[in-house]
């Protein structure tokens, strides 16, 4: 079992950048690609980024590639999140999600129903 928590949400103006990360605990995250998605108000959750288990692969939606990055630390269990250029649309919740995969991201990446686990979720702000 993996028990995945994220931090680092908070208010920012457009234009700004914040950094999310994503800690596993109960067991390492060697082994497990990890995605990060999004719920907005009224909507549904969309995929926003997946990163492969030893981080070589990355997979980004559209409306983030280019202005974010995800990373990750295996030593220290720990998934990141970097956005930048933020705009009043990417005001949600954001989930990371981890899935046993010793493989590269791709399209897949893209579904929730891939994951394995999830996170309780950190709200993004972001005013205009």
């Amino acid at each position: 079992q993996v028990q995945l928590v994220e931090s680092g949400g908070g208010l920012v103006q457009a234009g700004g950048s914040l950094s999310l990360s994503c800690a596993a605990s109960g067991r390492t995250l060697i082994g497990y690609a990890t995605g990060w998605f999004r719920q907005a108000p009224g909507k549904e959750r969309e995929f926003v980024a997946a990163i492969s288990w030893g981080g070589r692969s990355t997979y980004y939606a559209d409306s983030v590639k280019g202005r974010s990055t995800i990373s990750r630390d295996n030593a220290k269990n720990l998934v990141y999140l970097q956005m930048n250029t933020l705009k009043p649309e990417d005001t949600a919740v954001y989930f990371c999600a981890a899935k046993s995969a010793r493989y590269a991201v791709d399209a897949s990446s893209r579904e929730r129903s891939w994951y394995d686990y999830w996170g309780q979720g950190t709200q993004v702000t972001v005013s205009s």
